[in-house]
């Protein structure tokens, strides 16, 4: 994996974001869900970096609140050191040709009314670059770009008319077609087959090696980001809880969560890993105080400790972060 350093290109400091279930018509508020919790990371220019959790973690959420789909109850986004929340008119626009999404459903990110090149041409119209035939040149070169090929076959099909895979790459075209510093691959693989998932990866790879975009990649394997990525944090209910580079932090996991994450994942023939056992059979109460987010399903919670407060991230080495008790 790429162990490049480089300053950051997308900064969230203490990101707060709050959704209220059963609001009724009236106005009256409903129960509290907290999606992320004072999270705070880096990603640097040039990098892969992993963000891993199960569902509900608030992976997606990240990534809407980075495109400004949704406003972060509190803290700071920022792209190239400036802020990026409640961006308008030109500025908005231009943070928009930087910054693209692959979303994780290639059967619902795709307009069936549109064309091939309709689809992968959109984003061009919206930013009234070039005339039809530099956009068909530029569709081309972007079918290519997200290999396939001949990008002419492909020009006048319809979404129906493709397999998951070519319809994720059609995606991958469209995304890349504006030539975006910044790619947010959300979950791209979770729809297809494994061999299949293992060419987008590769096609991902080649995408940062080639043009030098930067990408956060959300997902909830272990695997795939090990495979994928320079640096991953992996995230609970709203909260980091360990940060560090791919290889580290899934060879030698710290939280009893990225454990259980590892203890979750197949395995087949030939492998020798007992699993790390972290979680309970059965879950504790969740304490009415401050408290670990992981100590009710958490076999190695320390009692009077887990259960009274919420652990800080510390750092292990200059490499590896952890929110834990246990260190």
């Amino acid at each position: 994996m790429n162990t490049r350093v480089s300053s950051p290109i997308l900064s969230m400091t203490d990101v707060t974001k709050v959704y209220r279930s059963g609001d009724s018509l009236l106005g009256a508020s409903g129960s509290r869900v907290v999606a992320l919790d004072r999270i705070s990371l880096d990603i640097n220019a040039g990098e892969i970096f992993g963000l891993v959790g199960e569902s509900g973690s608030g992976k997606t959420t990240a990534s809407r609140l980075i495109v400004g789909l949704e406003t972060p109850d509190d803290g700071r986004i920022r792209f190239d050191g400036k802020d990026i929340v409640g961006l308008k008119g030109r500025a908005r626009r231009e943070f928009t040709r930087q910054v693209q999404v692959i979303f994780q459903d290639p059967y619902q990110s795709l307009n069936a009314h549109l064309s091939i090149f309709d689809a992968v041409c959109e984003p061009l119209v919206i930013h009234g670059i070039g005339d039809r035939a530099s956009r068909r040149t530029r569709v081309c070169e972007a079918l290519e770009t997200a290999e396939l090929t001949p990008p002419e076959v492909y020009l006048n099909r319809y979404p129906h008319q493709l397999s998951g895979g070519q319809r994720q790459r059609v995606a991958i075209a469209r995304a890349m077609i504006l030539e975006p510093r910044f790619l947010i691959a959300d979950e791209p693989t979770s729809m297809l087959d494994a061999s299949i998932s293992f060419q987008i990866f590769r096609l991902l790879h080649r995408l940062r090696e080639t043009f030098g975009v930067t990408m956060l990649f959300i997902t909830h394997s272990l695997a795939a980001a090990r495979n994928l990525c320079d640096r991953v944090g992996v995230i609970y209910r709203g909260r980091l809880v360990e940060l560090g580079t791919a290889r580290e932090t899934i060879m030698h996991p710290r939280h009893p969560y990225t454990k259980a994450l590892l203890d979750a994942h197949p395995r087949y023939g030939g492998s020798n890993h007992h699993g790390f056992g972290t979680l309970l059979d059965v879950e504790r109460p969740r304490p009415e105080t401050d408290h670990c987010l992981f100590y009710p399903r958490c076999r190695l919670a320390v009692e009077n400790t887990c259960n009274l407060q919420a652990p800080k991230m510390k750092n292990l080495d200059a490499a590896h972060r952890v929110s834990c008790f246990l260190f």
